[in-house]
């Protein structure tokens, strides 16, 4: 579904409003967490999937988990054949 809309002012912000049908069919709700990207020409707005966490795992895990593979990337990937 595409809909022209206009770029008003939020304070000291810009937004855009979009229609509850849109966000609906993409399962987003007011309230929801959403990741916005961008890239050259193109904004894109999708929800945030939430993950529930085993009972002990730190809520810092995935940054951890993150960092990890950024250090030890290469290993990781040699470790996947194995």
């Amino acid at each position: 579904m595409a809909n022209e809309r206009k770029v008003i002012k939020i304070g000291k912000s810009y937004g855009v409003t979009l229609p509850i049908e849109m966000l609906a069919e993409q399962g987003i709700q007011c309230g929801d967490m959403v990741e916005v990207k961008t890239d050259k020409d193109t904004i894109t707005i999708r929800k945030v999937q939430k993950v529930s966490l085993p009972d002990g795992i730190s809520p810092d895990f995935f940054e951890i988990l993150e960092e990890t593979a950024q250090l030890h990337g290469e290993a990781l990937k040699k470790l996947v054949d194995k």
